[in-house]
């Protein structure tokens, strides 16, 4: 689960992380009480942040949602001394569309703005932890190269990413943080401060289930001080349950409608691009499904895991959410029977189509425990289903019908 830069660093002030200060808005009525506010706390400048689940925000661009040819301001975060300039930004950001290259031309809009204090300082560091999962660790990530997309680091200048592995355990030792300070090449109060800051983060990241957690940019202040600039928090859906808070902080109104459907059917849904609709039990045969569908001239148009218990109702629910795509010309079903058996399967699938309007081919591919009753069902239900023996005959048949 994705979470917003001004929840991400209400979660790091409970770790006594240093983070840079602000207040989030919701309406343009409520900017002069967040400035009054920062104000007495000392604050003189200001940055005016909008608020999406997507990067490169400083680079993107705000266009009028009703025309999207009107350029409304340059830059979704913006600095100033001016109060004037940073209501203006505000009231610029505010219910627009922000596009950024990680949101696609159809970008989003901005409901909430971070206020928040300018800090002057000497140097912008990049940090990031996340699990490594070909050595079964926990991963810190430093460079100096902070400000900067970290995957663009890694592709030209790969030699200035520090690495550091931590064994979950044991924890982050101290040398460990040190091994990092000296090779970002700090020293004296900043090299501490470095310490001091890493070691509150790993905490933060092990302590909230997060899946990543990355600083960019992490700043050096004149003072020599290491605050966090930006903050970004993922945390792993698995574990949610015992993070009640921060579940809390869930923003449906950034994620895609059809996987926000699908989650109230504990379905693990993903919207693709193309035009066959796939349904299958199981991550890893659900990728190998969408990879033979490639392989025999198709596009899949989603990823939908029904899980090891599929049954009439978890497959009409994802019946429903298929052809909620209007890209959807087909549908492939590939079930291994397993844990569930493939006549059970079966029957859901032929009940679902019977109460919902289905109008677009659908292949089926059984196989596993009573997977030839399965056959005999399908056959015999009077329905127009494609029956594939193997999933290399389903995807073919699946691609054949959308040339008709």
């Amino acid at each position: 689960m994705k979470i917003h830069e001004y929840q991400a660093k209400e979660i790091l002030k409970n770790y006594d992380v240093a983070i840079q200060d602000g207040i989030a808005i919701k309406k343009i009525s409520q900017f002069d009480a967040a400035i009054k506010k920062l104000q007495s706390r000392g604050v003189n400048q200001y940055v005016v942040k909008s608020q999406i689940h997507a990067g490169g925000r400083g680079k993107g661009k705000l266009y009028n949602p009703k025309n999207r040819e009107e350029l409304i301001l340059e830059g979704g975060v913006k600095f100033t001394t001016s109060l004037e300039k940073a209501k203006t930004f505000a009231e610029k950001m505010l219910g627009n569309l922000l596009v950024t290259h990680q949101t696609g031309p159809e970008g989003r809009i901005v409901k909430t703005l971070f206020i928040a204090e300018g800090l002057d300082y000497k140097k912008e560091l990049y940090l990031g932890i996340l699990l490594d999962r070909s050595v079964s660790k926990n991963v810190i990530m430093a460079s100096t190269e902070g400000g900067v997309e970290i995957e663009k680091v890694a592709e030209e200048t790969p030699d200035k990413i520090i690495k550091e592995w931590v064994d979950p355990a044991v924890g982050l030792q101290t040398f460990q943080a040190r091994n990092l300070a000296f090779g970002l090449g700090l020293e004296g109060t900043a090299f501490k401060s470095f310490v001091k800051f890493i070691q509150k983060l790993y905490k933060a990241y092990e302590e909230t289930d997060s899946s990543l957690l990355e600083i960019n940019p992490l700043v050096i202040t004149n003072q020599d001080e290491v605050i966090a600039l930006d903050a970004k928090i993922n945390i792993d859906d698995n574990a949610l349950y015992r993070q009640p808070v921060i579940s809390a902080f869930r923003d449906l109104s950034e994620e895609d409608s059809l996987e926000v459907e699908a989650s109230k059917y504990n379905l693990n849904y993903i919207k693709l691009d193309g035009n066959v609709g796939c349904m299958v039990n199981g991550a890893g045969l659900a990728m190998a499904t969408m990879d033979i569908i490639k392989l025999a001239g198709g596009e899949p148009a989603n990823f939908l895991d029904v899980g090891g218990g599929a049954n009439k109702e978890t497959v009409k629910s994802g019946f429903q959410i298929i052809l909620s795509d209007k890209n959807v010309k087909a549908i492939l079903i590939n079930i291994f029977g397993g844990i569930v058996r493939c006549d059970r399967v079966a029957q859901g699938v032929i009940d679902a189509v019977k109460e919902i309007d289905v109008t677009v081919p659908v292949v089926v591919r059984l196989e596993g425990t009573n997977a030839e009753e399965a056959g005999v069902l399908l056959n015999k239900s009077g329905l127009a289903f494609e029956v594939a023996m193997n999933l290399k005959e389903a995807a073919e048949k699946v691609t054949s019908v959308l040339k008709m």
